[in-house]
């Protein structure tokens, strides 16, 4: 396997996180080459100026944590991020409007977003410990129609965790150049191994120091 920390979207999305800590985040993520760190729009600012010539993107959340924005309210915040420098956005999609069966609205709103980021990095968390397998199903299909970059697992608040089981379920439904990023309680390095074996290419994780140093570990015996 390649360096775990090119797969890892180094994360603080708690509530009351505070600047030291998201600077302890940046620099760990320019320490350990990792593919990004996540925050709340609030810090995007400070996260872009903290990796500047790192090679690390700055990522943020778009509807979280539970994507029941009105689709207008989502395109403004990424409209906004995208004026912030962020480099990467990640979505949540209206579970409710999927379970409806309105999958003409769940796949124009991402599209929406995908046009509003500019050719950048969209990520789109369908929730699946909110779905059942035909629903996750569905819902990865329509992250491919709408041209998003990767289909994500889950945000890490709502029930359930990323699985291997529900990787590779996602997995039989891509087309195109859609990817897969797991998230949602991966602690450990063997967690993330596991998934990143099912097909995940980006592993959403507030451990990821835990997961490197592991990693580095392993390599050094």
């Amino acid at each position: 396997m390649k360096n775990i920390g090119s797969y890892i979207d180094h994360t603080n999305l708690k509530p009351a996180a505070t600047k030291a800590e998201i600077a302890k985040l940046c620099a760990e993520a320019k320490e350990h080459n990792f593919a990004s760190v996540c925050v709340h729009p609030f810090y995007a600012p400070f996260v872009k100026e903290s990796l500047k010539g790192s090679g690390v993107w700055t990522c943020t959340v778009i509807g979280f944590p539970l994507g029941m924005n009105t689709t207008a309210t989502k395109v403004r915040e990424t409209e906004e991020a995208f004026g912030m420098g962020c480099d990467e956005f990640d979505m949540v999609i209206n579970v409710g409007a999927l379970k409806d069966g309105r999958r003409s609205y769940v796949r124009d709103e991402i599209a929406a977003i995908v046009a509003a980021a500019k050719g950048r990095t969209v990520k789109v968390i369908i929730e699946t410990g909110l779905l059942t397998d035909e629903e996750k199903a569905a819902a990865t299909r329509l992250v491919c129609e709408a041209r998003a970059h990767f289909a994500k697992t889950c945000t890490g608040i709502s029930p359930g965790a990323a699985t291997a089981e529900d990787v590779l379920l996602m997995k039989a439904n891509l087309s195109g150049e859609t990817k897969i990023k797991a998230s949602g309680g991966i602690k450990t390095y063997e967690a993330a191994r596991r998934l990143i074996e099912a097909g995940a290419e980006r592993i959403g994780t507030s451990s990821g120091l835990a997961i490197v140093e592991a990693w580095k570990g392993g390599q050094a015996k």
